[in-house]
């Protein structure tokens, strides 16, 4: 789906990068402990990152990218992340986001990258969106020195929003809708090459259901098999499920607002195959949002209503190195919750499009302006 402000398609993570996916070390577990405890202390009516005052939120950190936005965003650790956006811009940080470099594939300033995956300071993979040839997939092994674009859509009804890698080698890519079902492209590779799955095993998508290239988390996975397509634009927001990487999925009705172009699940984030987090809602500035946020305990076959829903439009959203807390991020602010996504509080009011958290309690944002912050504790 085309992203807000382009056309009637919309704007669309992680996904589960195998970075996140380590180990959680004591050590780990006592630092995110630490973080909650003092979150969790934080005011409802708590203020923009770095603005002052002692409270753990987003510390802005200098991009010297003002007009870049980035809607893709990998976090490694606390101290390396890659994001991307608009202009064909990636930069990576690997001093905690004290220095940006630009990394940018070469000839690539006309297109809009949506989701990149990380798999370490030097390897990943970035997607780019848009109608035919503009979607497009690069990968570099040497941090960004080097590019080579692995994949160009030559379909004209073909529109890739989001990628998900299941480890280093396997991983899928979903284009919206052709010939009336999602259209899925996988790499055994670790995005050398890839190819079009077929979709026997795909349902048939609703009158004018897509997903939303808005932070990289429409499609998600987590394990080495699992992963998870969401939907918006119909009457209906949907979210499809996949136990074998991408050729066999079910389908279930998310109680996310539905029934316009810009209404329904936004963004995805699965702790485990069993545990996830659903939210969205219309991204149109200054409308209501009522049961932006829902969760799963059944791989998705099921969602509920979080009881307290983020305020507004959310279209990003992760778990920290825990079983119950996560983030979710939009335009009006950043929510957490600590009781595995039934209730959620606002605790900063920056804009940002998307959230990502590494295994080391290293919680990234990046969004508008080129705005990218970490979370201090």
């Amino acid at each position: 789906m085309r992203l807000l402000g382009k056309t009637r398609r919309g704007t669309g993570t992680i996904r589960t990068a195998p970075a996140r996916r380590a180990g959680r070390t004591a050590a780990v577990g006592a630092a995110c402990a630490a973080v909650l405890a003092v979150l969790t202390a934080v005011p409802a009516q708590a203020r923009e990152a770095g603005s002052g005052g002692h409270a753990p939120a987003w510390a802005l950190k200098d991009t010297g990218a003002p007009t870049v936005r980035f809607r893709g965003l990998a976090a490694v650790d606390r101290d390396t992340a890659w994001v991307a956006g608009s202009q064909g811009t990636v930069l990576r940080t690997t001093d905690g986001g004290a220095s940006w470099r630009n990394v940018s594939p070469p000839g690539a300033a006309d297109l809009q990258f949506r989701d990149v995956e990380a798999f370490d300071a030097r390897h990943a993979v970035v997607l780019a969106i848009g109608e035919g040839e503009a979607s497009r997939v690069y990968r570099t092994d040497d941090g960004g020195a080097t590019w080579s674009e692995s994949f160009r859509n030559t379909d004209a009804r073909a529109f890739y929003d989001c990628l998900t890698f299941f480890d280093r080698r396997h991983g899928l890519a979903m284009s919206d809708p052709v010939d009336g079902r999602f259209r899925i492209l996988s790499t055994g590779d670790g995005g050398r090459s890839w190819t079009v799955l077929p979709d026997a095993g795909m349902p048939p998508a609703l009158p004018g259901e897509a997903g939303f290239a808005a932070s990289g988390q429409c499609l998600v996975s987590a394990g080495p098999r699992d992963v998870w397509l969401a939907t918006g634009g119909a009457a209906r927001a949907r979210v499809l499920h996949s136990a074998d990487r991408g050729l066999h999925w079910t389908v279930t009705d998310a109680p996310i607002p539905a029934g316009d172009p810009a209404r329904g699940v936004f963004a995805l984030a699965f702790r485990d195959r069993g545990h996830g987090l659903a939210v969205g809602g219309d991204y149109r500035a200054g409308l209501p949002s009522p049961s932006a946020a829902a969760t799963s305990s059944d791989a998705g076959r099921t969602w509920r209503p979080a009881g307290t829903p983020p305020p507004a439009y959310r279209s990003g959203v992760a778990w920290l190195p825990s079983r119950t807390a996560a983030l979710a991020v939009g335009p009006t602010g950043t929510d957490l919750t600590t009781d595995a996504g039934r209730t959620w509080r606002t605790f900063d009011t920056g804009s940002y499009d998307t959230v990502d958290c590494a295994p080391d309690h290293g919680c990234w944002a990046a969004g508008e302006q080129g705005r990218v912050a970490r979370m201090e504790r």
